[in-house]
């Protein structure tokens, strides 16, 4: 197993400098620049998208996550200073993926009140439920699987449904190109994984469309890795798989960025903050330096990955769809509606 990474990197921003410091100031702005990119991964950090930060004083790219939802069908805030974020992620250079503009991977991410730990609760796309009609009413108010909602309404929708869903309301929304993730590991060096079992992929980025992956831990470049976080057929769980090597993709780039040794080499430094600029967008509403004060604590080991409660797979029609756990699913996003941290664990699968 590799070897732990330190904290190096990871402290807060210092207070910004006198106009009279330009060389200081501007190297303080990158470290500030880091520091959000590793909140942002930390309190989540599969996403879809573009966010691009020329430096501080830049604007990012925002997306319009909640205009278009009634205020009636949003649930109400219980716990006010908890936060929950919706995580949405597409592979566009992803060959399996034949559905359009449909989000691939939806993560619900729940910061604790006392900041002190994170859940990030994987929603599988093929969940069969309730879609909300669109807001002109062209679209939706139907049962589909639960990316169908991005591809008839956008982000809007996915967040309507997700609310719909799990009752809980969603905060801020952050969405990533995860095929932009092959540049973040390279710029990183590669990351570590550990292969659950040996396959082989027939979708690779490999010229010859295939990949073998042994068993154990493998240090892998970018294109290695987004290859084993993206397979899906080779397994008989399918995308439950998929979930779960997302979820170790996640982790070992946040292991990795809080590693020593990225702060210390400009040149992979600048390549991280350009790769993950090129990757990541937010809404409209969230404060990147509030987030990246209320994360920058977090690890990998305050991180608890989970798959909301299903009855495993079936079929609707023609179409291969994941059965929702009704009964599990109410207690487990009523425990991160109320903020309990034991219940959460308790009842996710």
């Amino acid at each position: 197993m590799p070897p732990p990474g330190d904290e190096r990197g990871t402290r807060a921003p210092e207070p910004p400098q006198p106009p009279a410091m330009p060389k200081r100031r501007r190297w303080r702005r990158v470290l500030l620049i880091t520091v959000i990119v590793l909140a942002v991964l930390a309190g989540g950090g599969l996403v879809a998208g573009g966010l691009y930060l020329h430096s501080v004083d830049s604007s990012v790219k925002r997306v319009d996550a909640f205009t278009e939802i009634p205020a009636r069908y949003r649930p109400q805030k219980v716990v006010t200073d908890a936060q929950n974020i919706l995580i949405l992620g597409s592979d566009t250079r992803d060959p399996q993926s034949v559905g359009g503009s449909r989000s691939d991977t939806i993560i619900l991410a729940h910061l604790q009140k006392d900041h002190g730990g994170a859940q990030l609760i994987s929603i599988p796309r093929d969940t069969w439920l309730h879609v909300p009609a669109t807001a002109d009413g062209r679209q939706g108010n139907q049962d589909a699987k639960i990316n169908a909602a991005f591809a008839w309404g956008g982000i809007p929708l996915t967040v309507q449904t997700v609310e719909t869903f799990t009752g809980v309301r969603v905060d801020h929304v952050v969405v990533v190109d995860f095929a932009g993730f092959k540049e973040i590991v390279d710029a990183l060096g590669g990351v570590d994984l550990d292969v659950e079992h040996a396959f082989t992929s027939t979708h690779s980025l490999n010229s010859n469309g295939r990949r073998d992956f042994a068993q154990g831990w493998q240090h892998m470049d970018g294109a290695a890795a987004l290859d084993y976080s993206r397979e899906r057929y080779a397994f008989a769980d399918g995308d439950f798989a998929r979930i779960r090597h997302q979820q170790q993709f996640i982790r070992a780039i946040l292991d990795k960025a809080a590693a020593g040794g990225l702060l210390t080499n400009p040149a992979r430094l600048n390549a991280f903050l350009r790769a993950t600029a090129n990757a990541v967008s937010v809404d409209n509403t969230l404060s990147i330096f509030d987030t990246a004060m209320d994360l920058r604590h977090l690890r990998s080991g305050n991180l608890k990955f989970l798959t909301s409660p299903s009855k495993g797979t079936g079929t609707v029609g023609d179409q291969s769809v994941v059965l929702a756990d009704p009964v599990k699913d109410h207690a487990l996003f009523d425990a991160v509606r109320r903020d309990d941290t034991a219940g959460i664990l308790a009842t996710a699968n």
